[in-house]
């Protein structure tokens, strides 16, 4: 074979293989521009919460384009969305695999997309399988270790499963100080940690909550929303514990409670909870703890009560007022 003939067959084969990359690529520019109009119509459905009819448009997008890791994202926030937590129908069990399966092939496409391995380790906890929803917690943690947020997260994890499993008590309260060690001078580490002591089942730890509202103040002195929340936090220990507390300790903790919840008012009076609050203090703590006071006692909580209903009714008539403004501005 001559090399001219040899050049003009190579030529040809070389037309050849760019027109068939040619039509496959053009091939692969049209599934993926399908793809993107059903991820598109997907989202809208799905933000209109017609979830059954968003999982039709999501399939044809993964249909299309099988890395389009956004689309298996939302088909399992979809099927998620179905998803009735506690209901063991074979129905619901059915949901929830498939949107196990959607998430983790988000997963398996992106696995350090934060928003697809929280939406895998939400699912894994609805479904209560929680050693494999705390492994993408963590896993966040991994990606993201200076995003204070991510630990409150993680913290809040734990905390719903202390009940039954004690030992995660203290897994929660590191994840509570790690936020806190990552902004020492922000205040909502404290309040998250404080919140997590006054609620925890079945009996709260008033006394370490205590100790972090008062972190918060040091941050925020004239807080009347943190003095309301310290008379607020040594009521319910008063009121709660009361079987089993001894009577002058009771009495300090009333006196703490009328003396805080008075100093939200003094930086405050408009603010109604500590109104309420006083009143609910005067009857269920210091009427028992000073019987021969009792009638006193009631008299000033109704005082406290009707002051409450007055600026609660003023607050509600002012935001009716505003949302009729902003409505005729509109």
């Amino acid at each position: 074979m001559t090399r001219s003939r040899h050049n003009v067959i190579l030529v040809a084969v070389l037309v050849l293989a760019v027109a068939f990359t040619a039509v496959g690529c053009g091939k692969l520019k049209v599934s993926r521009l399908r793809a993107n109009y059903h991820f598109t119509e997907g989202n809208k459905l799905f933000n209109d919460g017609k979830f059954r009819d968003a999982i039709t448009e999501y399939e044809k997008a993964v249909k299309f384009n099988p890395n389009l890791g956004n689309a298996y994202r939302f088909l399992g926030e979809s099927y998620k969305n179905l998803y009735k937590v506690g209901s063991e129908t074979a129905e619901n069990k059915e949901k929830a695999a498939l949107a196990l399966d959607a998430l983790n092939k988000a997963y398996e496409v992106a696995p350090e997309n934060k928003d697809i391995i929280f939406s895998l380790g939400d699912m894994y906890d609805k479904l209560r399988r929680f050693e494999e929803a705390e492994k993408l917690y963590l896993r966040i943690l991994e990606l993201e270790p200076g995003n204070m947020e991510n630990y409150y997260v993680v913290a809040e994890f734990y905390k719903k499963y202390v009940g039954e499993r004690p030992e995660l008590k203290e897994k929660a309260e590191s994840m509570y100080l790690r936020r806190i060690e990552t902004d020492p001078e922000n205040i909502q580490g404290y309040a998250y940690l404080a919140n997590y002591y006054d609620q925890i089942t079945p009996i709260p730890d008033f006394d370490k909550a205590l100790e972090y509202h008062k972190k918060r103040l040091e941050l925020q002195p004239e807080s009347a929303e943190l003095w309301y929340t310290i008379g607020v936090n040594r009521f319910q220990k008063a009121y709660r514990m009361q079987n089993f507390l001894a009577l002058p300790e009771r009495k300090k903790l009333g006196d703490d409670a009328e003396s805080a919840l008075l100093k939200a008012i003094e930086i405050d009076s408009t603010y109604p909870e500590p109104y309420a609050y006083m009143k609910i203090l005067y009857i269920n703590v210091h009427a028992r703890l000073y019987p021969e006071r009792a009638d006193r006692y009631q008299i000033e909580a109704d005082r406290y009560g009707d002051k409450f209903t007055d600026i609660r009714s003023r607050q509600l008539e002012r935001m009716k007022l505003e949302r009729e403004l902003k409505k005729a501005i509109s």
